[in-house]
C-alpha cells in the first residue's frame, strides 16, 4: 500500500472526485427548464417577428451586391484598360460593368439574370487569359441570390452548361489554360452552390418554425376560447336554470303565499347578482389587451368550499340534495374541474330528470379523486344524453387526464362519474 506525506500537494485529478460536485458545478433541474423556457420564449418571440426586423432597407439590400461586385471587378479592368488598351480589354470592363449591374433586376427575373452573368463570366472567362485580374464576382452573388429567390434549376442548369461548355470550347480550340485555375474555378462555383443552398435551407427552417409558432399560437387562442365559452355555460346554464324555477314558483304562489314568493324573488337575487359577478370576471380577461392587466379580474375559479351553497341552491329548487366530501389538500384546477362537474350535473337534474333527491360523493379511490352525482329520477332515456354539457365535463376531465362515463345510478336515475388521477397534479 503506498503512503503519501501529509505536506504534500494534492493530486490534481482527484480534486474534483473531492468536491460535492464533480468538475462544473451542476445545474438543477430548475435551472435547466427556467433557462431552456427563456430561450424558447426568445424564438418564439423572434419567428413572430415580421422577416424584414431583421434586414437592411430593401435598396440597401439591392445595391449592396452590385456596389461590392463593382469594387472587385471594375479597377483591375480599367487599370488593364489604361496599361494595355485594346478590343479584348475593353470588353473585359464592359462586362465588369453589365455583370454587376444586371444583379438590379435579379428580384424580377432571378433564372434570367443568373444565366446573363453565367455567360457574361464565361466570356470573361476566355477574353481574360493573358490577364491577370479578379475572379468574377457578380456571379458569386448571381448563383447565392438566384438560389435564395427561388431559381434553382437556373442556376444550377445555367451556370453548369456554362462552364462545361467554356471548359470543353477551350479543350477544343487549345487554349492554354493552367489546370490549377481550370480547378479552383470550380471549386469556387461549387462552394458559392453549397453557401446558397444553405441559406435557402434555413430560410426554409425559419419559415417553417415561424408557421409552427403562429399555428401554435392560434392552438393556444382556440383552446383559451372554448375554455372560456365552458366557464360562461357552466355559469349561465345553472343560473338561468335556477332562475327560471324560481320565477315559476313566485308566479305560482304570489297571490296564495305571498311570503314563499318573496324567498323566490330573494333567490333570485342573490342567483342572478352570483352570475353576474363571475361573467364580469370571464369579461374582465378578455378585456385585458394579453391577459397582462393588472386591474382586471381573474378567471373565476371556484373551489370545493362553495359546493354546500350550490346544493342548498339546488334544494331550494325542490330538488333535495345530500353532500359528502371527504377530499382534503385538492389542487386547484382539480377543485374547480369537480365543482363544475357537480354543478353541470345538478343544472341537468333541475332541468330534465323530474328527480326529488339527488347524492354527490366526492371521495378519494385508489390512484383517483373520484365525483359521483346521482339522482332519482327518470334516467338515460334511448342513450340520449349528450349535448354539450355532457361534452363540456368530459372535456374538463380529459385535460386533467381522467374519464367521465355516465349511467343508471342505484335509485333509478342517471349517475354521472369522473375520475381524475391524484399523481398527475400533487407536487
Amino acid at each position: 500500500m503506498s503512503h503519501r506525506r501529509a505536506d504534500a500537494a494534492p493530486d490534481p485529478r482527484n480534486y474534483d472526485r473531492g468536491m460535492p460536485f464533480h468538475g462544473r458545478a451542476r445545474q438543477s433541474r430548475w435551472e435547466v427548464g427556467y433557462h431552456q423556457w427563456q430561450r424558447d420564449q426568445f424564438m418564439e418571440e423572434l419567428a413572430l417577428r415580421p422577416p424584414h426586423q431583421f434586414r437592411s432597407s430593401s435598396s440597401a439590400r439591392l445595391l449592396i451586391p452590385v456596389v461590392a461586385s463593382l469594387i472587385i471587378q471594375l479597377p483591375a479592368a480599367l487599370f488593364w484598360l489604361v496599361r494595355t488598351p485594346g478590343p479584348a480589354v475593353l470588353a473585359i470592363a464592359i462586362l465588369a460593368i453589365l455583370g454587376p449591374l444586371s444583379l438590379l433586376l435579379r428580384r424580377r427575373f432571378p433564372g434570367p439574370v443568373v444565366a446573363f452573368v453565367a455567360a457574361a463570366a464565361c466570356a470573361d472567362f476566355f477574353l481574360a487569359t493573358q490577364f491577370q485580374g479578379p475572379p468574377f464576382m457578380a456571379l458569386a452573388f448571381a448563383i447565392v441570390l438566384s438560389i435564395v429567390h427561388g431559381a434553382r434549376v437556373w442556376a444550377w442548369i445555367s451556370v453548369g452548361a456554362a462552364w462545361v461548355g467554356t471548359v470543353a470550347v477551350g479543350v477544343i480550340l487549345g487554349l492554354d489554360w493552367h489546370p490549377a485555375r481550370i480547378a479552383i474555378t470550380t471549386l469556387g462555383i461549387l462552394i458559392t452552390f453549397g453557401i446558397g443552398e444553405a441559406i435557402r435551407t434555413r430560410r426554409e427552417h425559419d419559415d417553417e418554425f415561424r408557421r409552427a409558432v403562429a399555428q401554435r399560437k392560434q392552438s393556444e387562442v382556440q383552446a383559451e376560447r372554448v375554455r372560456i365559452a365552458r366557464e360562461l355555460h357552466d355559469v349561465l346554464a345553472h343560473s338561468l336554470s335556477q332562475i327560471n324555477v324560481q320565477a315559476g314558483v313566485g308566479l305560482h304562489l304570489m297571490d296564495k303565499q305571498p311570503e314563499k314568493a318573496a324567498e323566490a324573488l330573494a333567490s333570485i337575487k342573490e342567483t342572478s347578482k352570483t352570475a353576474l359577478d363571475e361573467v364580469r370576471s370571464v369579461l374582465g380577461v378578455l378585456r385585458a389587451e394579453g391577459g397582462q392587466d393588472p386591474s382586471a379580474p381573474l378567471v373565476p375559479e371556484p373551489d370545493l368550499s362553495r359546493l354546500p351553497g350550490l346544493a342548498a341552491s339546488v334544494t331550494s329548487q325542490g330538488v333535495e340534495v345530500a353532500l359528502t366530501n371527504t377530499l382534503d389538500d385538492v389542487p386547484k384546477a382539480v377543485q374547480l374541474a369537480l365543482y363544475r362537474i357537480v354543478q353541470e350535473s345538478l343544472t341537468n337534474v333541475v332541468r330534465h330528470a323530474k328527480a326529488t333527491r339527488a347524492r354527490v360523493d366526492l371521495r378519494v379511490d385508489g390512484p383517483d379523486y373520484v365525483v359521483s352525482i346521482g339522482d332519482d329520477g327518470t334516467g338515460i332515456v334511448d342513450g340520449s344524453n349528450g349535448g354539450r354539457g355532457l361534452l363540456g365535463m368530459s372535456e374538463r376531465a380529459e385535460l386533467l387526464g381522467g374519464t367521465l362515463s355516465t349511467g343508471n345510478s342505484p335509485a333509478g336515475g342517471t349517475l354521472v362519474t369522473a375520475r381524475i388521477p391524484v399523481k398527475e397534479h400533487d407536487s
